[in-house]
């Protein structure tokens, strides 16, 4: 349920173009579509900007592909997140035009251009190429709700001067996401250095005391540098997210 959909619609109506009858048909599935197994929020667009995105660990290749076909027929954007190798044969088949994001494991379908939603970049900064997988799922995600995304790669605090040729190109971001495990430094070394919005998404990547991803999580939650917001181990979606929503509200968005 797309905000310029409902407006379409009721401006039919007004014009008699359409009839009440036909326009109560129309709305009667847009709130929800229930599945059985599942009941798709046709609303969630129209209360939050973007359609329902669906997580595909722990589901079925038959249920995420009934999801997501639900999701396309009704002309929404689609956002796949976490899709499993077993999974992509159906989720394919059942949205032929999609497309397939291998290293962040996405699956997206554009049917509408989506609201431009800033005039600066979501910059993805990645400490090291183990990190690469979560990124691309940040990226992803911003891409697809309609940010501008640059990619900053392999610069970790190991070797901090890669990171100094990126610090122009930083500062004119709209929002960074700094991707990165181990001990998770980056994060307060680039949001030290720039004054934009920092998101944190500590990684899994680590040795034994990194206690997957944990040691990188509580490095980041007790960041010196002022300005970092940090998200759940591995949430590469939840920062592209929530960067994008940042972005819409930065100057000049609209």
């Amino acid at each position: 349920m797309d905000p310029e959909d409902v407006r379409r619609l009721l401006e039919a109506v007004q014009r008699g173009d359409a009839s009440v009858e036909d326009a109560l048909s129309r709305l009667r599935d847009w709130p929800m579509k229930d599945l059985g197994f599942a009941v798709v929020d046709h609303h969630r667009a129209l209360r939050c900007g973007f359609p329902e995105v669906v997580l595909a660990e722990g589901k079925t290749p038959e249920q995420v592909a009934r999801i997501a076909a639900e999701i396309a027929r009704s002309g929404s954007n689609l956002l796949v997140t976490r899709v499993q190798a077993e999974q992509l044969g159906p989720l394919r088949a059942a949205v032929p035009s999609g497309s397939w994001n291998e290293l962040g494991r996405v699956f997206t379908l554009k049917q509408r251009e989506p609201e431009r939603r800033g005039a600066r970049p979501v910059v993805v900064v990645t400490a090291g190429t183990s990190d690469l997988a979560v990124a691309e799922e940040a990226a992803a995600t911003a891409e697809i709700m309609g940010n501008e995304v640059a990619r900053v790669t392999d610069v970790g605090v190991a070797g901090i001067h890669r990171l100094l040729p990126h610090v122009p190109a930083l500062a004119t971001a709209g929002v960074i996401i700094v991707v990165a495990g181990m001990e998770g430094a980056l994060a307060s070394v680039v949001a030290g250095m720039v004054d934009r919005p920092v998101i944190a998404v500590p990684t899994s990547v680590g040795y034994g005391a990194s206690f997957r991803g944990l040691a990188a999580l509580l490095g980041m939650l007790c960041s010196c540098a002022a300005g970092v917001a940090v998200v759940n181990i591995d949430n590469g979606f939840g920062a592209g997210y929530a960067a994008s929503r940042i972005n819409l509200a930065a100057p000049g968005a609209r």
